[in-house]
Formats: C-alpha cells, sequence, structure tokens
C-alpha cells in the first residue's frame, strides 16, 4: 500500500508530448513570434467556438485588452461580481473605469443576473461576469440585461475553459471572452492567457496592443499605437497546443475526481458539497471547493484550514471578496455587510487537493484529515456551546 506523505493542492498534468513540444521549440531559432502562436490561436479558435484568438501572457492582461478594445475608461463602470480573483476588477481600474460589484447567487456563487438591473446607472458600460471556479454564469440572463440596456458583455472565463452553455462554449457569448493558462488551471501553458471573440476590430486591437502596438502588417519598430509588451513565447505556445488536444481527456478527468470527492464527502452533516451538474450546462472543473454548513464561523473555517496544512494537506480559502481586499477598503471605502451573501460563502469556504491525476490514495487521504479537522473543530464548538449555554 502507498504511503502518502503529502497531497498538493495542483499539479499541472505535463506529458512526455508537452515536454517534447519544447523541446522542439528550443531546438529552433525563434523563442518569440514564430509559428507556434499562430498554431495555439487556431487550437484556441477552435476550442472556443470564436472567429479570433489572441493569445497574450496572462489571463489579467487579456482581461485589460479586453475592456480597453470596448472603449471603457474613466468615468465609466463595469457591473461585475465580489466574488472572483482580483483580477476581474482590476482589470478595469487599469482604465481609470470603476467596478460595481453586485452579489452573488448562494447556490452557483456566480453573479445573480436578478440583482444587475438595479446597478445599472447611467455610467454605465458594460457587464464583466465570471465563471467562478468552471461553474457557467447564467449567460442567458446576462445576455438579455446586456442586450435590453445596449451594454457590452465581457466574459471572464478564465477559470472555465471547456464550459458549455447549451450547445455553445463558454468565452464565446459575449463580446469577447477571456481565458487563463495559470498551471493550476484545467490546461497550462505556465504563464499565459488569451482573448477569443467574433469581433474584427476587438482582435485586430488586441493583437497591436500586445505587441507595443504594431499594426498587423506594420514593419518592425513601427508603432501605431501606445502598447504594451504582452507577448506570449514560442514555449508557452508549444505546451498550451499540447494541452488544448488533450483539452476534453483533462476535462473528463477533473470531473471523475469532483465526482469521487462527492460520493467520499457524503452524509458529512458539516459540509455542503458543490453540485456535480447544472441546467443546460456542463462544467469545467478549476477546482474542488466545499462549503461548511451556517452553524461554523469564519474561525472555525480557519481552523479547519489549519489542521488540514498540519496533516500535509494542500488547502485554501477561495476566495476573499474583492470589495474587502485592503486597497479596495481603502480605495471606496468597502465594509463588511455590503455583499453579504458573498460575505457569508466566503467565511466557509475549503478548497481540497484537486488535479487531473488525484488518485484514489490520496483522495481517501484527503477525506480522512478533513474528517478529523471536522471531528476536533466540531468538538471544540460544541464544548464552547455547552460552557454558554451552562452560564
Amino acid at each position: 500500500m502507498t504511503t502518502i506523505s503529502q497531497v498538493p493542492l495542483s499539479i499541472p498534468d505535463i506529458t512526455e508530448a508537452e515536454q517534447n513540444a519544447v523541446l522542439s521549440v528550443m531546438s529552433g531559432s525563434q523563442l518569440s513570434l514564430g509559428p507556434r502562436l499562430p498554431e495555439f490561436e487556431r487550437a484556441l479558435c477552435e476550442a472556443a467556438g470564436t472567429k479570433h484568438a489572441i493569445a497574450v501572457n496572462s489571463g489579467t492582461s487579456a482581461l485589460h485588452l479586453c475592456v480597453k478594445a470596448l472603449n471603457i475608461g474613466e468615468g465609466d463602470e463595469v457591473i461585475t461580481t465580489p466574488f472572483s480573483f482580483v483580477a476581474s476588477a482590476n482589470c478595469i481600474l487599469y482604465e481609470r473605469a470603476t467596478p460595481r460589484f453586485v452579489d452573488i447567487d448562494a447556490s452557483t456563487w456566480n453573479i445573480d443576473p436578478r440583482r444587475i438591473t438595479e446597478a445599472i446607472n447611467p455610467r454605465t458600460k458594460a457587464i464583466l461576469p465570471v465563471h467562478v471556479f468552471g461553474r457557467p454564469a447564467d449567460m442567458n440572463a446576462i445576455s438579455m440585461v446586456a442586450r435590453r440596456y445596449g451594454l457590452s458583455l465581457i466574459e471572464d472565463s478564465c477559470e472555465a475553459i471547456g464550459a458549455t452553455i447549451g450547445d455553445r462554449k463558454v468565452g464565446a457569448l459575449g463580446n469577447a471572452g477571456v481565458f487563463a493558462f495559470y498551471p493550476n488551471k484545467q490546461i497550462t501553458t505556465g504563464e499565459g492567457g488569451a482573448v477569443v471573440t467574433d469581433d474584427d476590430e476587438i482582435a485586430a486591437l488586441c493583437r497591436s496592443w500586445r505587441n507595443q502596438g504594431r499594426g498587423e502588417t506594420g514593419e518592425w519598430l513601427q508603432h501605431e499605437r501606445l502598447g504594451y509588451n504582452y507577448r506570449l513565447s514560442e514555449i508557452n505556445c508549444a505546451i498550451g497546443t499540447v494541452q488544448l488536444s488533450r483539452l476534453q481527456e483533462i476535462c473528463a478527468a477533473r470531473a471523475s475526481v469532483a465526482a469521487r470527492y462527492n460520493e467520499m464527502l457524503a452524509g458529512m452533516s458539516e459540509l455542503i458539497v458543490p453540485a456535480l451538474q447544472e441546467p443546460n450546462s456542463t462544467i469545467s472543473w478549476f477546482v474542488y471547493v466545499v462549503r461548511l454548513t451556517d452553524d461554523f464561523s469564519r474561525n472555525d473555517r480557519d481552523e479547519v484550514l489549519r489542521h488540514l496544512r498540519e496533516s500535509r494537506v494542500g488547502c485554501n480559502s477561495y476566495f476573499t471578496p474583492i470589495h474587502l481586499q485592503p486597497f479596495y477598503r481603502d480605495q471606496f471605502g468597502y465594509r463588511e455587510g455590503d455583499f453579504p451573501i458573498t460575505e457569508h460563502i466566503s467565511t466557509r469556504t475549503i478548497a481540497l487537493p484537486f488535479f487531473n491525476r488525484l488518485s484514489s490514495e490520496q483522495a481517501v487521504y484527503v477525506v480522512s484529515a478533513l474528517r478529523h479537522a471536522l471531528a476536533e473543530v466540531s468538538g471544540k464548538y460544541r464544548r464552547q456551546k455547552v460552557k454558554v449555554m451552562s452560564a
């Protein structure tokens, strides 16, 4: 029987094929702006079902370019979710616009479409929904609101490549969509991201901006506009092309791990496990996050995390609400209580080790450690409750 010494939170799934692709690039003469870039972008177009894909150095850069391409700037507001990685709000600030947060749906943890309308005002320019943890947001409802009010729609699919809504792929449901390829994502390029769109103008602008503002037909060192160095190297593109060829296999493996966890955690009254399916959509599993029930507090959750780490189990809280990050508190005056559903859920989340090749033995170890941690915290909670009642 295999002895488990530790289980990391995530591990990238790199095979010999990706290694050989990198060696092929290294044996050539071009490490940037070579043939691997358009090859990767063609594969991305197929994966997203879009006309264009523009590969860049991160999902954050891709989000920034989408905001800029839609002419969002100072004085404008973009409606988005406070329950996300901070980049989905930061990208709005890069162009001196303002994120306008809307609370989330308590069951999906995605932005609640029913709350969007009340946040719209004359300064609203766009909606930026996030497919949190690879679970598709209600894009049908969100798109209806965007059309009704004439708003642009930026789809943050950084955590959701491979997910679908009906017969359409996420990333292709707005004016532009964004993917990210950090090592903990479904597929990785090491570092990297991409804009996907059917809009020719958005695509041309993003291609120019990622390469210091050079025009698509411009000569070397001829620059048509102020741009950035958001390029993605040939090495990253080579890894990504191989990873994309395995996307279906990878998504299936991650779904299998999520189903195994759900089965093993069934009956644990302290936990709410994620739903394995959503109506009319498929989930692309980014992370596996459980939630403690309402009987537990933030301190209880943190205590569970501490016990798991002592057992050498990788874990984390996902996410700290964006509006309660120190910068956002200082800049905008946000306080606890501003978005109660986001805050209530975020104080009880636990991300467990989750990656394509998580073995049955590793899963058993993780669940055993979690049971022990919950027993310790629950026992402490019950003892404290008895003391209060006795007093």
